[in-house]
Formats: structure tokens, C-alpha cells, sequence
């Protein structure tokens, strides 16, 4: 019994830090995909980097939002 009594705990650390592993690791790939995402709609203006503020770019972003509807 003394066997079940340490493996018990062992395996239930083991599974908290599998959980936490993946759980960390999707969000991770979650940000970096609405990094991607931005990135992408940033690119629509020809292909050059732009080097406009956020307040700037989130306007853009706006009025083409507006424009689509």
C-alpha cells in the first residue's frame, strides 16, 4: 500500500504539468496567430511595412471596416 500512496500523488503532478504544458502552449500558438492575423491586414497597403501608430492603424482599420459594409 505504501507503493499506491506515493504513485498517487507522482502521477497527479505529472498530470497537472501535462496540462499546464499544453494549456500554456495553446495560448501561445493563439497569440501568435492574431499576431499573424494583424500582420497580414497590416500588409494590405502594398506591401511595405507601416509605420504608423496604432491610434493610425486601428483607424485604418476602422474605415475599412466601414467601407466594406
Amino acid at each position: 500500500m505504501d507503493g499506491m500512496q506515493l504513485a498517487l500523488p507522482v502521477l497527479g503532478i505529472l498530470a497537472a504539468a501535462a496540462v499546464t504544458f499544453y494549456a500554456v502552449s495553446f495560448t501561445e500558438i493563439r497569440e501568435k496567430s492574431f499576431k499573424d492575423l494583424d500582420d497580414e491586414d497590416d500588409s494590405e497597403n502594398g506591401g511595405f511595412k507601416s509605420t504608423l501608430s496604432s491610434r493610425e492603424r486601428r483607424a485604418r482599420r476602422n474605415a475599412n471596416k466601414q467601407s466594406r459594409k
